[in-house]
């Protein structure tokens, strides 16, 4: 098996058949461990790295000198260390070590504010040397994670998170890594490559076991590296490793924009996957570029996501912006969507999904579910039937209409991939399920209310899956 040209991009990436069958070896390794296996069942992930030992004189083949290393996020069954697995890039749970030590300190601190009064003059006072200690014993600790990259150089987290935010030296207003930053699979694998002199190959990262209530991860998937955490840390330590898969995603367009209808007050058009809606932070074309090139002024009262392809409005005048704005504030706007599922549904199942919604700080642009601070977000479904062809092309999935009720970053993917949803991820959801070619959602409906005449206009288009 041929190692790959360069080492692949964490953040976005399908992993190498060496990945698959390292991760492969990790999963059977686990089977034979009692004392791990059933906290690992309870969800954790985990992770893979393809190394290369470095050339010796003798005459050995690549795949003699070919090997892996494995990881966890965070502890695993109580700690941090445990045998064929690397170990932390900074030990933080010896018993006697100063961070344990300072955090006996602090939680003698709690239960003496627990025990006074809420009058005692003594409240404050621990109060400020409790959030002294916290603070400082973060910052102690930040420090001690001090991270390689491929060209030997070493910087603290502290530091990393410095050079990662330029705007905040100006400013000086410099903000602090996320507690765990450090801890999670891919920087402990590169870390310990370094440390032994292992040229890293590939990378992949899988989930094992139950998934979490809030963020979607499911048993035996690949996901890509958090981004809140780890990407400054990635930035850092992947410098002078050589060629690595780009980090900006690349539109790949499985379709041309066209025009379905056409006044002086606006446009309905049919946007293709990998396409844009409004210019974002990548150098790619989008609907309001291309539009603009065509038609001067032009204003987006709604977009899709890039790899979600059909139905959107633009307004050619100010004032049908401001009114078809109104209409999708109002939920006066109409809107169905077809998807395919991973996994076959009945047909003719049919409900309404009420998962609310937030943003996950520490890997955006994820969503996860939050019962408690989510915003409200409903999804009317009905699972259709499919086409002998589509069977065919997609085998072992379903054809399913969404029609939401509310507007939420990511909505429809989140309900469909969660397992309080349909716990079946949309076909091509590289963020919450798996990669493919595309992402199979399509607006396939779109019914308004025209700025200017006043009649209801509804519009329909099929997907090309």
């Amino acid at each position: 098996m041929e190692k790959p040209s360069c080492f692949n991009n964490p953040f976005d990436y399908e992993p190498h058949p060496l990945c698959l069958l390292a991760a492969d070896e990790v999963k059977r390794y686990l089977t034979t461990q009692p004392a791990l296996l059933g906290d690992a069942q309870q969800g954790k992930m985990f992770g893979v790295l393809i190394v290369e030992q470095e050339a010796d004189g003798k005459e050995t083949s690549n795949a003699a000198r070919l090997g892996f290393l494995a990881a966890y996020s965070g502890l695993l069954a109580g700690r941090n260390d445990w045998p064929y697995f690397v170990p932390p890039v900074f030990d933080a749970q010896q018993p006697d070590g100063h961070f344990k030590q300072t955090e006996r300190i602090i939680s003698s601190i709690n239960d003496e504010v627990k025990s006074l009064p809420s009058a005692s003059p003594r409240l404050n006072e621990l109060k400020q040397q409790r959030k002294q200690l916290s603070e400082e014993l973060q910052l102690w600790l930040f420090r001690q994670y001090r991270m390689l990259n491929a060209l030997g150089e070493e910087k603290d987290l502290i530091e990393i998170w410095r050079n990662y935010h330029p705007s905040a030296k100006i400013q000086q207003r410099f903000p602090l890594p996320p507690g765990g930053s450090g801890d999670c699979c891919a920087p402990k694998l590169l870390q310990y490559a370094y440390q032994h002199h292992l040229h890293p190959i590939a990378i992949a990262e899988f989930w094992f076991g139950q998934s979490p209530k809030a963020e979607i991860r499911h048993h035996n998937q690949f996901y890509p590296a958090c981004r809140g955490k780890c990407l400054p840390i990635l930035t850092h330590m992947l410098q002078g490793l050589g060629p690595v898969g780009t980090l900006k995603p690349q539109a790949d367009l499985t379709g041309e924009l066209k025009t379905i209808y056409e006044d002086d007050t606006l446009l309905v058009v049919d946007k293709p996957s990998g396409l844009l809606s409004v210019p974002g932070r990548i150098d790619a074309p989008s609907v309001q570029s291309m539009l603009m090139e065509r038609y001067g002024s032009i204003f987006m009262p709604h977009r899709l996501d890039m790899d979600t392809s059909g139905l959107m409005v633009v307004a050619r005048t100010e004032e049908a912006y401001k009114h078809l704005q109104q209409q999708f504030y109002s939920r006066s706007v109409s809107k169905r969507y077809l998807a395919l599922l991973n996994r076959q549904l009945p047909i003719g199942q049919e409900g309404t999904i009420a998962l609310p919604l937030r943003p996950d700080p520490l890997d955006r642009p994820r969503q996860v579910v939050d019962l408690l601070h989510g915003k409200q977000a409903t999804t009317d479904y009905r699972v259709l039937p499919s086409s002998q062809a589509l069977q065919s092309e997609y085998p072992n999935t379903t054809l399913i209409s969404l029609t939401p009720h509310t507007g939420r970053t990511h909505q429809l993917r989140v309900h469909c991939a969660h397992p309080n949803g349909l716990n079946a991820p949309i076909v091509g959801d590289a963020l919450y399920g798996q990669k493919a070619h595309r992402l199979c959602l399509h607006a396939a409906e779109l019914s308004f209310q025209h700025p200017v005449s006043g009649a209801r206009l509804h519009f329909e288009s099929t997907p090309n899956f």
